[in-house]
């Protein structure tokens, strides 16, 4: 598992200190950043195929030692909540986490849109104290973009275990899942 991770995560993890791999970009890579939400650290994952996203809210640094299990953690909740297969979006495995520099600008482009959108979202609940972030995560996954053609997030997850049948339990919550919450 790749982890693209902005300048800004990278520093949190150590800067310098931190191994990074060369790999050339694909689209089971995971793109992190850390954003600032209500005077809290937190993150947005943003997988790169599907745009699949998470926002963790309350970050500390010491979470985020060892990295790789925090994250794959994190993931694994949230493909669950969506009743996905825990290896929808490749394989996830904590100790083969490699880290990376970004690749994508417009990835990165639409993880800003997305971090916007949990500010606007956390201030409007009140703060995080009072944000539902599974539900916040709930919507992430349904706001339509136009990566590679307009669609929702959990939309090309769905598409994507439709072209790779050999993912485990295909069994999925309705994916027609299209914003009407």
């Amino acid at each position: 598992m790749i982890l693209r991770c902005t300048a800004r995560m990278l520093d949190v993890l150590g800067g310098r200190a931190v191994a990074l791999t060369e790999s050339r970009p694909a689209e089971d890579d995971w793109y992190v950043n850390l954003v600032w939400v209500d005077g809290k650290k937190c993150l947005l994952l943003t997988h790169a195929g599907t745009l699949f996203s998470i926002f963790v809210a309350g970050v500390r640094k010491a979470d985020l030692v060892p990295f790789g299990p925090y994250v794959v953690s994190a993931v694994v909740e949230e493909l669950r909540s969506e009743g996905l297969p825990t290896d929808a979006l490749g394989h996830l495995d904590a100790d083969a986490v490699r880290l990376a520099k970004t690749a994508s600008r417009s990835t990165l482009g639409f993880m800003n849109d997305i971090a916007a959108h949990c500010r606007f979202e956390v201030a409007h609940a009140g703060g995080l104290v009072h944000t539902d972030t599974s539900a916040l995560n709930h919507r992430l996954r349904r706001t339509l973009n136009n990566h590679r053609g307009y669609a929702y997030p959990v939309e090309r997850v769905a598409e994507r275990l439709d072209a790779h049948p050999q993912s485990t339990a295909r069994a999925r919550r309705g994916s027609g899942n299209r914003g009407e919450d």
